[in-house]
């Protein structure tokens, strides 16, 4: 059977092609002309040419396909025009979805994110049915996300079997742009972060996020949403391993949340000036003051899905990193 992979030249949707490769199946992948292929580099796809943004390239591309994953988003967190991450995210899926539809593809798996997933009050990990809304997401990433989730939602309420996923946070080989979280992974891996937050991620290795995808068509129930994740761990603890990993010294300053709210500000002020891009977001230190732990406990008792301790994914993230001569 043959797939098109949306966002195959970035970290997961590269993931994502190499499990169905793996797996037996014929890749397409849609790409933008001149965009950075490096992720594409020894696997065996046919390459469409093809942006979000203009919709008659797609219906062409998702032609002769069994299956379609639309893992293609504009993941920045304080972005500078924030349109355009409505444009591609919101927008982007509607167009995906119409050209799957009018291509006759028989089911689209489309890639949401734990940012759209409500965060119980409690401190107990995010589930797929708590009780969330526009309104508790935070910076125009998650917004726009959520938006596009909506979208997807709304297609499979009118028939189209469409199956959401909601990866955690991802860490593994590929990461080429990086993500933020490739570079907080890369920065500590180099001795270049003194301190840190008192936050907490869940891990999970990109490639058990791809398997999930491929989970997800085989045994997703149209309209369901699965949490793609791995295990909760706070900053101190990742930073800590992957010190170890890097064999360095783990930052021992905790920076209270009061104290790095400034620095955002001042950060994005001159970046705003400059024209240059900054690390530190208002978006990011607002999303640090919740601890992002969620349950997979559905993708578990559904789909089979499971993951490897994230001390492996660390580990293949750095090494990747390395053997680019990112660490120096």
């Amino acid at each position: 059977m043959r797939a098109l992979v949306t966002g195959a030249t970035g970290f997961v949707g590269a993931a994502v092609a190499r499990a169905l490769l793996t797996a037996g199946w014929q890749v397409r992948v849609l790409a933008r002309a001149g965009s950075d292929r490096r992720n594409l580099d020894g696997l065996t796809v046919e390459v469409a040419e093809g942006d979000l943004n203009r919709p008659a390239t797609l219906a062409p591309a998702a032609a002769d396909c069994g299956a379609l994953f639309h893992v293609a988003a504009d993941y920045r967190l304080g972005a500078r025009v924030p349109d355009e991450l409505y444009r591609t995210n919101v927008e982007g899926t509607r167009h995906v979805l119409a050209a799957a539809r009018t291509a006759g593809v028989g089911r689209v798996v489309y890639t949401s994110s734990v940012a759209t997933v409500g965060i119980p009050a409690d401190g107990t990990p995010g589930r797929e049915d708590g009780p969330v809304a526009l309104a508790d997401m935070i910076g125009h990433y998650k917004r726009s996300k959520f938006l596009a989730e909506a979208v997807a939602r709304e297609a499979a309420a009118s028939g189209q079997d469409v199956v959401i996923v909601n990866p955690s946070t991802p860490v593994g080989p590929g990461d080429v742009k990086p993500t933020p979280t490739g570079q907080l992974i890369l920065d500590a891996a180099a001795g270049r972060m003194p301190a840190y937050v008192d936050t907490g991620l869940n891990v999970v290795h990109v490639d058990d996020v791809a398997h999930g995808h491929l989970l997800a068509f085989e045994r997703g129930r149209r309209g369901e949403r699965y949490i793609l994740g791995g295990e909760d761990m706070t900053l101190a603890q990742i930073l800590a391993e992957v010190a170890r990993l890097a064999g360095r010294q783990p930052p021992r300053v905790r920076l209270p949340y009061g104290a790095v709210l400034p620095i955002a500000y001042l950060a994005e002020g001159y970046a705003r000036i400059s024209g240059r891009s900054t690390q530190i977001t208002l978006e990011g230190v607002r999303m640090a003051r919740k601890r992002m732990f969620f349950s997979s406990r559905k993708a578990v008792v559904e789909l089979g899905y499971a993951w490897r301790p994230p001390t492996e994914a660390f580990a293949d993230a750095i090494g990747w990193f390395r053997e680019r001569g990112l660490l120096g």
